[in-house]
């Protein structure tokens, strides 16, 4: 059974709110795919925090019009799945990953703000690392000149400490 008027209105308007806050936006084509197989792939989007959802293209086309995302309508052919998400990698990452475990799902295209990708692009993309992952990176690199320091700090009362050993271990020796 179809949509009225008003459910399609409600979809449009939950589509725009997420579009709204998005990085990114991938379509996949989902023909083939078993019921499990899309059960799991949701359970992953939710962990991942990528809104994952089957929706009819007339309607995303009407939600991302406007956007920065507006170019992608072009590539909205086919029974598609659409996976948004407001980290740029996530959601390229996810169904790229599930893509190589189940070939049934294929990844039709992607885009970032002002720019679409094709299959290619998302491949690239979801090889680069996630935002969390450049953080701990990142993270890790402010870190270690101040860890570098501290060590340093504690090398000099460590030496002094082994000395005054060295110094009791050979009067006590003679």
């Amino acid at each position: 059974m179809g949509l009225n008027l008003e459910d399609k209105k409600a979809v449009v308007a939950e589509v725009s709110a997420e579009v709204a806050g998005a990085q990114s936006i991938i379509v996949a084509e989902y023909r083939g795919l078993e019921v499990g197989d899309i059960t799991a792939l949701r359970a992953d989007a939710r962990k991942a925090g990528v809104y994952l959802r089957v929706l009819k293209n007339t309607l995303v086309r009407r939600a991302i019009a406007g956007t920065p995302f507006e170019g992608l309508a072009e590539k909205m052919v086919g029974p598609l799945i659409y996976g948004i998400s407001k980290d740029p990698v996530a959601a390229a990452k996810l169904l790229h990953d599930f893509g190589k475990s189940n070939p049934k799902l294929v990844v039709k295209a992607g885009a970032m703000p002002n720019y679409v990708m094709d299959a290619e692009g998302v491949k690239a993309l979801a090889s680069m690392p996630s935002r969390d992952e450049l953080l701990a990176k990142l993270l890790g690199t402010m870190q270690a000149p101040i860890a570098q320091f501290v060590r340093t700090l504690n090398e000099i009362p460590t030496k002094f400490v082994r000395g005054l050993a060295a110094v009791r271990d050979a009067k006590e020796a003679a």
